[in-house]
C-alpha cells in the first residue's frame, strides 16, 4: 500500500527561477519518511533516545519537472527491505491537479547502534513483515 502526504510550495522554497530549489525535495522527502513511520507506530525520536539512529546512506533523485509557488502537491512513500542491513523508500512527487510526477526518488538507509554499527531494530523489521 503506498502512502501519502499533502504539501503546499510555499514562497520562500523557491528560486530565483520562481521554482522550487532542488535541495528543498530532500525537506518535502524526508518529512513524508516521518510522517511513514509515524503512521505505522514507529516513533523517530524514541529511538534516537534508545541510541537507534536512521541513517541514510544513499539519495537518488531524478528531477522531471519544477513545482512552482502554491502549487499543491502530494509525496507518496514504498518501503522496501534491500538487504539483511538496508531498506529503501522509493518516493515520488506528484502535483495535485494533474498528478503529473514531479520527482522520482529512492532514498536508502540503515539503523546504526550507538558504537555505530548497523543493524535493523525490530520496529523496522516489522515494515516488511
Amino acid at each position: 500500500m503506498t502512502f501519502k502526504v499533502d504539501f503546499k510550495v510555499r514562497d520562500y522554497e523557491c528560486d530565483l527561477q520562481g521554482i522550487v530549489n532542488n535541495s528543498v525535495y530532500f525537506n518535502y522527502l524526508e518529512h513524508a519518511r516521518h510522517e511513514f513511520l509515524a503512521h505505522k507506530n514507529i516513533d523517530f525520536a524514541a529511538l534516537a533516545e534508545q541510541k537507534v539512529n536512521l541513517v541514510v546512506i544513499r539519495s537518488e533523485m531524478n528531477y522531471k519537472d519544477s513545482l512552482r509557488p502554491g502549487d499543491a502537491f502530494y509525496v507518496e512513500v514504498e518501503v522496501e527491505k534491500v538487504s539483511k542491513l538496508k531498506f529503501a523508500f522509493h518516493q515520488k512527487v506528484l502535483r495535485s491537479r494533474d498528478d503529473k510526477l514531479m520527482l522520482d526518488a529512492i532514498v536508502t538507509g540503515t539503523s546504526v547502534n550507538e558504537r555505530g554499527r548497523p543493524f535493523l531494530p525490530q520496529e523496522i523489521e516489522q515494515l516488511f513483515s
